[in-house]
């Protein structure tokens, strides 16, 4: 059976590893490898053989001295990924009719939208309303697309770090685009009923929302304008440690834009018969070795002859293992240590991972955070490594299960809880560098990673509490017009003969919802996240009461002031983990008081047992004879974190010297809970 010429010539090169001097050779094809020189005769001999390959590979090619217009359509029909790697980097491109790819005159989400439309609603999003949409790049990513992301707070009513904030977050994983639409669907939803609808012109009133819909450009690019996938960025990366980098992607073998299984007999070694349960044999069922009619895989080649296919694609580190808590490498030394397939070279190797770790650090403001994923589907939190009575705050812990509750009931998942027992079922599988153990652990906040769509498991038909792959054939045929399955259909492989290819479409039914059923699933995640930022917590004030407690004979009088403010939402401000790892500081209330025009050479007033600072504007001593010399003394007081609901009181007291009156200003200041600036005061 003749092989591919890619093949044949990574078969010969192969024998060159064990050397120490790397050459790279490329064919106009596309397929690029890298092998080792040694000593022995036999090697040589192969090489000169591979060498003959090449030569005849690109001396059958027609070369032009410069591109006609045949060669750029061409070149535009070719998708190149960037890094260096041990097998192709470019694939056909492909187009879905589930994606719009240019923008139109309105946002609708009966479909998927490219980058380039999504990056199009932004754009217009900032020119049209300046007044509450400030639009930036907040990173690049390995290849160098720049990563959008958009702060969303009414600039009249103070800066966005002086609020309360959330930041949602999607498309970290390259395929799993409906979060990224969902993203753009609560951007569309806040904005679009801003001004009218109360209860969002509050939100954007009082809160900072930053909104970044997509982490990964490149694996988002890659996903949905060629046939390939993959879990994250498209770095190069050794899936499956044999010392090459993503020498085995998929091929498109019918070239139907999609990568599906293939099936072929096999009489000796079959494994796999149609299941009994689908009359229509579409579905396979798996029995023991020799026993089954077929052998199944993913469509496309061995490419480096270690008898798997497609086992090493292109990229493969994982962003939602490459943050610092509990981060854990790819080998250890001893062989008794836990590992962490995809976890990168060390924590934050990646661009797009530490652009959100850094962009969180520097917005401490930051309290509720959801960067999702797909397709469980299940409200998922901390922690990753341990049972959540094992590490986490009780009074923590309560609102994360307040809300599991509450996602549950908007979006209707079934699952909702912590990655290390509830993700697993109760095995008590560990995760290590996942984002909500450094959401939580590490920055403090109140972190979901939630996952969307449930590969199409819609309907328990027999009522067993299990979905099978029936189940999901028979939703798709009754409910979606068997529109999320390819039927199988006969091709020729150069190493397995006839073949079939067929099965579930992966990109379109597996991985995310069908279009027409993509607004449901993206809208119900939405407004738990809404939900999320109803519940941050909001400063607001009570009183402020001034009462004289003392009067002295040198015309001295001492007062107490009240400083009264109210937690008028619901979380405390700030969770008892931030304080612990000092994410936040304390919350603070500060009184500014001006002694502008005082001239009798004394100090104007005391601040009794309380911390205080004196600011001056102007040169010389505070409490010199000049006239006139403007000055501004502050006291202040740490104050405990307020509870939702909850009244907190600063006490002052306060010793006025010769002085019947005196104006101030109070301000209060919480990380978390945002800040309520220069109420006004007067000790009289």
């Amino acid at each position: 059976m003749a092989r591919p010429l890619k093949w044949l010539i990574y078969k010969g090169l192969k024998l060159f590893q064990d050397g120490d001097d790397i050459i790279t050779i490329t064919i106009r094809a596309g397929f690029s490898t890298s092998f080792n020189f040694n000593q022995y005769f036999m090697r040589i001999t192969v090489l000169f053989t591979a060498i003959i390959f090449i030569s005849c590979s690109l001396f059958s090619q027609s070369y032009t001295s410069k591109p006609d217009d045949s060669a750029r359509e061409k070149e535009n029909k070719i998708y190149t990924v960037s890094g260096p790697r041990h097998g192709i980097s470019f694939f056909p491109k492909a187009a879905f009719n589930s994606v719009q790819y240019a923008a139109g005159e309105s946002l609708a989400f009966n479909t998927y939208h490219s980058e380039q439309v999504m990056i199009h609603w932004l754009n217009k999003w900032a020119e049209s309303y300046p007044e509450i949409v400030d639009l930036y790049e907040v990173g690049k990513s390995f290849e160098g697309r720049p990563i959008y992301q958009i702060t969303l707070t009414n600039k009249k009513t103070g800066k966005d770090t002086d609020k309360p904030g959330a930041f949602f977050e999607g498309n970290r994983h390259s395929g799993e685009i409906t979060s990224a639409e969902s993203v753009m669907w609560l951007m569309k939803y806040l904005i679009g009923n801003y001004d009218k609808d109360p209860e969002v012109t509050h939100l954007i009133n009082t809160r900072a929302i930053y909104l970044r819909p997509v982490n990964n450009p490149d694996g988002q690019n890659l996903y949905l304008n060629t046939a390939q996938s993959n879990r994250s960025t498209v770095r190069p990366e050794d899936n499956d440690n044999d010392g090459l980098l993503d020498e085995d992607p998929p091929e498109d073998l019918d070239s139907n834009g999609v990568i599906l299984n293939m099936r072929w007999k096999d009489p000796v070694k079959g494994n796999w018969i149609p299941d009994t349960l689908d009359p229509s044999g579409r579905i396979m069922k798996r029995v023991a070795e020799g026993k089954g009619i077929y052998r199944l895989a993913s469509e496309g080649y061995d490419s480096d002859g270690d008898g798997r296919i497609n086992e090493d694609g292109i990229g493969g580190l994982d962003l939602h293992r490459n943050y610092p808590e509990n981060w854990r490498p790819k080998k250890e030394s001893t062989g008794r240590g836990f590992t962490q397939g995809g976890a990168g070279e060390y924590p934050l190797s990646e661009t797009e991972t530490r652009s959100v770790v850094l962009f969180l650090l520097s917005h401490p403001n930051v309290y509720v955070v959801n960067s999702m994923d797909t397709s469980v589907p299940m409200h998922l939190r901390p922690p990753s490594t341990s049972a959540s009575e094992d590490r986490m705050y009780p009074e923590d812990l309560k609102w994360y299960r307040i809300f599991d509750e509450i996602g549950k009931k908007i979006t209707g998942y079934a699952k909702a809880g912590d990655v290390y027992f509830d993700y697993s079922d109760g095995n008590g599988s560990p995760l290590f560098g996942h984002g909500p153990d450094f959401g939580y652990w590490y920055f403090g906040s109140i972190w979901y990673g939630d996952e969307l769509w449930n590969n199409g498991k819609n309907k328990d038909y027999n009522g067993d509490g299990e979905f099978d792959q029936y189940e999901i054939l028979r939703w798709d045929d009754e409910e979606n017009n068997g529109e999320g399955f390819y039927e199988w259909k006969p091709a020729k492989h150069p190493v397995y003969g006839d073949i079939e290819i067929g099965g579930f479409d992966p990109k379109f039914f597996s991985q995310n919802p069908p279009a027409k059923f993509l607004e449901t699933w993206i809208s119900n995640q939405a407004l738990f996240n809404v939900e999320l930022m109803k519940h941050l917590p909001e400063l607001a004030w009570e009183n402020i009461e001034v009462k004289k407690s003392k009067t002295y004979k040198t015309d001295s009088v001492d007062y107490q002031v009240k400083v009264s403010y109210k937690n008028t939402g619901k979380l405390p401000t700030a969770l008892s983990q931030a304080h612990l790892v000092k994410i936040v500081k304390e919350d603070r209330v500060v009184l500014d008081f001006d002694t502008t025009g005082t001239s009798s050479g004394k100090p104007v007033l005391r601040i009794i047992e309380e911390e205080k600072q004196t600011k001056r504007t102007g040169r010389g001593n505070p409490y010199s004879e000049e006239e006139n010399t403007p000055k501004i003394i502050t006291a202040s007081k740490n104050m405990p974190f307020t509870q939702g609901g909850y009244v907190t009181t600063a006490v002052f007291n306060i010793r006025l010297y010769k002085k019947t009156e005196l104006a101030g200003k109070a301000s209060v200041i919480s990380t978390r809970g945002g800040v309520l600036k220069d109420k006004e005061f007067i000790i009289r």
